[in-house]
């Protein structure tokens, strides 16, 4: 007997509502669906400008202040060549001097001169810490490896002496070298 007495309230409270909802709505009038879309409609939101003038443009809106974090991407690692690195570890010319102090101090006969400035112009634009980055090769003429040269592979002097004994040793001279380069660009 509770079970259908609870049954029966039960539809009573659910059905009741509704019965008087429709009661409301009367028994002439007649009862519209409504969708869902238009039960929200006058829940939106709208924006009107406005303005004396018609062609004004319209005021933008505010939203307030907010921000964005953006996480940031790592910085790649690079990694230098074995060549280049070895390079790096030697001391960087500091000193001062010109290219015919270099060469005077370098013991190259100033005949040669004229060789040595095109090859080296060429190779190093006369910056005695030139390293090309990609092989290691250092200095004035850009010994490579670096650690070929006695001394300082940077120190110009120490360089140019090496140089020397390069173009001559494998071209024979300096215009033997200067052949060499202008029909090679490299040496």
């Amino acid at each position: 007997m509770f079970a259908a007495f609870c049954a029966l309230g039960f539809v009573a409270a659910y059905v009741g509502p509704t019965g008087a909802a429709l009661a409301e709505a009367g028994d002439d009038a007649a009862v519209a669906s409504v969708s869902i879309y238009g039960s929200s409609i006058d829940e939106a939101q709208s924006f009107v400008a406005a303005s004396d003038e018609p062609d004004a443009a319209a005021d933008t809106l505010d939203r307030g202040g907010y921000t964005v974090y953006v996480t940031p991407k790592p910085k790649p690692v690079v990694v230098a060549p074995k060549a280049a690195a070895a390079s790096a570890s030697r001391p960087m010319y500091t000193g001062g001097g010109s290219k015919t102090e270099w060469l005077l101090a370098s013991g190259i006969a100033e005949s040669d001169w004229a060789y040595v400035d095109y090859i080296v112009s060429k190779e190093s634009g006369w910056n005695p810490n030139a390293t090309n980055k990609s092989s290691g090769a250092c200095g004035l003429v850009q010994a490579l490896p670096c650690s070929k040269v006695p001394g300082n592979g940077y120190d110009p002097v120490d360089n140019l002496r090496w140089a020397n004994g390069y173009a001559v040793g494998r071209y024979g001279s300096w215009a033997g070298a200067y052949a060499f380069w202008t029909a090679k660009h490299w040496w």
